[in-house]
């Protein structure tokens, strides 16, 4: 007869082991287990995060998109959705809250491109230009060199300016354009239709010398020019003082860009004794506004070393455009204020139609006022 002995001590050692076993099971199982109750926001920041360093691409950058753009489905974004599950339900306004923002790299410009606008430059200059007489004043000067007139409202001699008037460029692409009457404003027309704060000033800049001051700039980096456009109120709330504040303004931008050399305060004639007053000239089937120099001197006793510069500088200008449009530019104006135009050797005031003109008269004249300055910097 055979007997089993039965060790219960090891029987219960190898259960024990067995249960051991699977609950060390179960508890790695729900460790490795995705957490269901993790929030969507912290899935997408995570991801997002890895996005921003893994993925570059996917950044968005803001700085100079307009509202059309703004609005315009963001393509790369939308594949990703499709690739990425955890994108389905995000919006674009989400995803440019999460990525960091980079600035724009400077656009590269094929050289196709660039002659290509060369001859858009051509074609500008290959038009008839004539001056339109109604609403506008007869043309008073004291002084010519060459084709060009001068009105010299100082006690100076200015003769032995005129028998060497040549300015040579040290820095030809970068410009500064300000407005010390910000809030100067034209004729409203139908497409530009705007309350008045004042006679011809208003406070809203798309009807001012402001938008003028948009349309000179973008017409300028058509042909590689760097341009700081200040569209700060210097005339509002109060207009005394406005050649103070505007003086503060256009110090603090050259302070940070010493190489500057050309700076244009943009304004709009005064209001005259006629209100009609409308300065034009026909340019092939376009009727434009009349541009203007005025140029300050240290006649009022305040120190001005580049007053002499600058009548070069516009004389060297004018001569262009009387070449290319002649009648565009009124007589050069030399008074004793300075203007703040001591600050460069290339500072003018260019006064930009009268309050007879409409905006978009004004708006026209910008493209042969750039491609002069374009011209006279070559």
């Amino acid at each position: 007869m055979k007997i089993t002995v039965i060790n219960l001590k090891k029987i219960i050692k190898y259960i024990f082991i067995f249960f051991a076993i699977v609950i060390l099971f179960i508890v790695l199982a729900k460790s490795l287990k995705p957490n269901k109750e993790i929030k969507q926001e912290e899935k997408k920041t995570s991801l997002l995060k890895c996005l921003k360093y893994e993925l570059p691409i996917t950044k968005v950058v803001e700085e100079n998109i307009n509202v059309e753009e703004k609005n315009k489905t963001n393509w790369g974004i939308k594949i990703l959705s499709m690739q990425i599950g955890i994108f389905e339900n995000m919006t674009e306004k989400q995803i440019d809250k999460e990525i960091s923002i980079e600035p724009p790299k400077e656009e590269y410009i094929e050289p196709e491109e660039q002659e290509e606008k060369k001859l858009e430059v051509e074609d500008l200059e290959n038009k008839e230009t004539k001056i339109i007489d109604e609403n506008n004043i007869k043309e008073t000067y004291t002084n010519n060199y060459k084709d060009i007139k001068i009105n010299n409202q100082t006690e100076f001699d200015i003769s032995s300016i005129l028998e060497n008037a040549s300015y040579t460029f040290t820095n030809n692409k970068k410009v500064v354009i300000y407005h010390t009457h910000t809030c100067e404003s034209y004729t409203p027309t139908e497409n530009y239709k705007y309350p008045m704060t004042d006679s011809y000033r208003t406070t809203d800049l798309n009807f001012t010398v402001a938008k003028v001051g948009d349309e000179l700039s973008s017409q300028l980096e058509k042909y590689g020019f760097n341009v700081i456009h200040n569209k700060t109120y210097h005339d509002y709330p109060s207009y005394n003082g406005s050649y103070g504040r505007s003086l503060k303004t256009l110090e603090s931008i050259l302070s940070k860009n010493k190489d500057t050399e050309i700076a244009i305060d943009l304004h709009r004639d005064a209001v005259g004794s006629k209100s009609n007053y409308a300065p034009s000239v026909q340019i092939g089937d376009e009727v434009c506004a009349q541009v203007m120099f005025v140029i300050g001197t240290d006649g009022s006793g305040l120190a001005h070393d580049n007053w002499r510069k600058n009548l070069q500088y516009a004389i060297k200008v004018q001569s262009i455009a009387d070449e290319l449009y002649p009648g565009l530019f009124r007589p050069i104006i030399l008074r004793n204020a300075r203007y703040n135009q001591h600050l460069t050797t290339a500072s003018t005031i260019i006064e930009v139609g009268a309050t007879g003109n409409t905006l978009e008269q004004c708006l026209a004249s910008m493209k042969y006022v750039a491609n002069i300055l374009h011209r006279a910097v070559e």
